[in-house]
């Protein structure tokens, strides 16, 4: 199946591995997903970062498929290869819930890469932490109030986005706190920024997830 890869098609663009993705999903091949994990380790650059590019498309489609592979991704976290860093990330944050207890025995690297990577990186290592507070409540006591800190100082362009990210693992115990700190940072945001905080409190709201909670 590597054959398909847009590096193997001469192709400089990624959609040869997202409709890669699509078929594999499709066809839900679980051989050939294991072959396209295999190319994470290939020694050929451009094949290694076409093959994390089609699994975490696979991840974002069905997660289940590749959720298998939380290992392999997490190898990718020490990579010399930032493309294999951020893309593993990206790939463990489509499967957080899912390989919870794999990827938290590896937090360490996880916390490493939230506080050190490159933009992209960080992003997805927000999904997966709260991914991971979400699955269940003893990572919850250890992540959440990491997730709230970084959202209490991280640069004011990058809280709605966070913010969006980490809601998925808030619930009637952590809400009150989780918009305090929001609204703590309105004061700071106009515009399409404000937009976005003041949509997520009112979906967090509708949720039964506000003050009163």
């Amino acid at each position: 199946m590597t054959e398909k890869l847009a590096c193997k098609l001469g192709r400089n663009d990624e959609v040869p591995n997202i409709e890669l993705a699509e078929l594999l999903c499709k066809n839900k091949d679980a051989d050939s997903i294991k072959e396209i994990a295999l190319g994470l380790k290939d020694k050929d650059k451009a094949v290694a970062n076409d093959c994390i590019k089609v699994l975490y498309e696979i991840g974002t489609r069905n997660p289940a498929l590749i959720s298998a592979f939380a290992d392999d991704f997490l190898a990718l976290l020490h990579s010399r290869n930032n493309r294999l860093v951020w893309g593993g990330m990206t790939a463990l944050a489509t499967i957080a819930e899912l390989s919870a207890e794999s990827i938290y025995k590896n937090i360490d690297v996880i916390l490493s890469v939230f506080q050190n990577g490159s933009v992209i990186a960080v992003d997805n290592s927000v999904t997966v932490l709260a991914g991971l507070c979400k699955a269940d409540q003893k990572y919850e006591k250890h992540l959440f109030p990491i997730l709230l800190e970084h959202l209490r100082a991280c640069r004011t362009k990058e809280v709605p986005q966070h913010a969006e990210r980490a809601a998925v693992c808030v619930n009637k115990d952590n809400a009150k706190v989780f918009l305090e700190v929001l609204a703590g940072r309105k004061e700071h945001m106009d515009g399409s920024r404000l937009a976005r905080i003041r949509k997520l409190e009112k979906r967090l709201g509708a949720c039964g997830y506000d003050e009163k909670s």
